[in-house]
Protein backbone atom coordinates (compact mmCIF):
# COMPACT_ATOMS: atom_id res chain seq x y z
CA UNK A 1 0.00 0.00 0.00
CA UNK A 2 1.09 3.23 -1.13
CA UNK A 3 1.12 6.54 1.04
CA UNK A 4 -1.68 9.10 -0.71
CA UNK A 5 -2.81 6.78 -2.61
CA UNK A 6 -6.63 7.99 -3.06
CA UNK A 7 -8.12 3.58 -3.14
CA UNK A 8 -6.39 3.33 0.37
CA UNK A 9 -9.85 5.05 1.31
CA UNK A 10 -12.06 2.07 0.52
CA UNK A 11 -9.82 -0.61 1.48
CA UNK A 12 -11.54 -2.19 4.21
CA UNK A 13 -14.94 -0.96 6.09
CA UNK A 14 -12.24 0.33 8.99
CA UNK A 15 -10.47 2.50 6.03
CA UNK A 16 -13.01 4.52 5.40
CA UNK A 17 -14.45 4.65 9.12
CA UNK A 18 -10.81 6.06 9.44
CA UNK A 19 -11.35 8.65 6.05
CA UNK A 20 -14.21 9.92 7.55
CA UNK A 21 -12.97 10.61 11.06
CA UNK A 22 -9.85 12.39 9.51
CA UNK A 23 -11.83 14.36 7.47
CA UNK A 24 -13.76 15.73 9.92
CA UNK A 25 -10.89 16.71 12.05
CA UNK A 26 -9.12 18.49 8.74
CA UNK A 27 -12.37 20.15 8.53
CA UNK A 28 -12.95 21.27 11.61
CA UNK A 29 -8.97 22.29 11.77
CA UNK A 30 -9.55 24.17 8.40
CA UNK A 31 -12.70 25.90 9.88
CA UNK A 32 -11.26 26.96 13.06
CA UNK A 33 -8.03 28.75 11.27
CA UNK A 34 -10.45 30.52 8.54
CA UNK A 35 -12.34 31.88 11.67
CA UNK A 36 -8.89 33.11 13.63
CA UNK A 37 -8.43 35.08 10.45
CA UNK A 38 -11.47 36.31 10.19
CA UNK A 39 -11.82 37.07 14.10
CA UNK A 40 -8.20 38.80 13.68
CA UNK A 41 -8.44 40.62 10.98
CA UNK A 42 -11.36 42.22 12.47
CA UNK A 43 -9.53 43.02 15.80
CA UNK A 44 -7.00 44.47 13.69
CA UNK A 45 -9.22 47.72 12.96
CA UNK A 46 -8.90 48.61 16.57
CA UNK A 47 -5.35 49.62 17.82
CA UNK A 48 -6.78 48.49 20.99
CA UNK A 49 -6.86 45.01 20.15
CA UNK A 50 -3.85 44.48 18.01
CA UNK A 51 -2.16 41.76 20.64
CA UNK A 52 -5.37 39.79 20.57
CA UNK A 53 -5.78 39.90 16.51
CA UNK A 54 -1.87 38.80 16.52
CA UNK A 55 -2.64 35.94 18.45
CA UNK A 56 -5.63 35.12 16.33
CA UNK A 57 -3.33 35.09 13.95
CA UNK A 58 -0.96 32.76 15.55
CA UNK A 59 -3.47 30.35 16.54
CA UNK A 60 -4.90 30.39 12.97
CA UNK A 61 -1.60 29.80 11.67
CA UNK A 62 -0.93 26.61 13.93
CA UNK A 63 -4.13 25.11 12.65
CA UNK A 64 -3.09 25.71 9.24
CA UNK A 65 -0.16 23.75 10.27
CA UNK A 66 -2.37 20.80 11.95
CA UNK A 67 -4.00 20.26 8.25
CA UNK A 68 -1.29 18.50 6.73
CA UNK A 69 -0.06 16.61 10.10
CA UNK A 70 -3.65 15.12 9.83
CA UNK A 71 -3.51 13.98 6.56
CA UNK A 72 0.08 12.18 7.70
CA UNK A 73 -1.35 10.76 10.68
CA UNK A 74 -4.47 9.22 8.78
CA UNK A 75 -1.82 7.87 5.91
CA UNK A 76 0.37 6.21 8.76
CA UNK A 77 -2.76 4.99 10.24
CA UNK A 78 -3.90 3.32 7.55
CA UNK A 79 -0.86 1.62 7.07
CA UNK A 80 -0.17 0.42 10.51
CA UNK A 81 -3.57 -1.58 9.84
CA UNK A 82 -2.63 -2.57 7.07
CA UNK A 83 -3.99 -4.50 4.66
CA UNK A 84 -4.20 -8.36 5.32
CA UNK A 85 -5.72 -9.35 2.23
CA UNK A 86 -3.00 -7.87 -0.03
CA UNK A 87 -0.43 -9.60 2.55
CA UNK A 88 -2.00 -12.98 2.28
CA UNK A 89 -2.21 -13.01 -1.16
CA UNK A 90 1.59 -12.03 -1.42
CA UNK A 91 2.23 -14.85 1.15
CA UNK A 92 0.88 -17.37 -1.45
CA UNK A 93 -2.33 -18.14 1.27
Amino acid sequence: MSLFAPENRTLSPRHKTLYAAYEIAYTLADFAAAMLFLVGSVLFFYQSLETPAIWCFVFGSALFAVKPTLRLARELHYAAIGDTDDLARRAGA
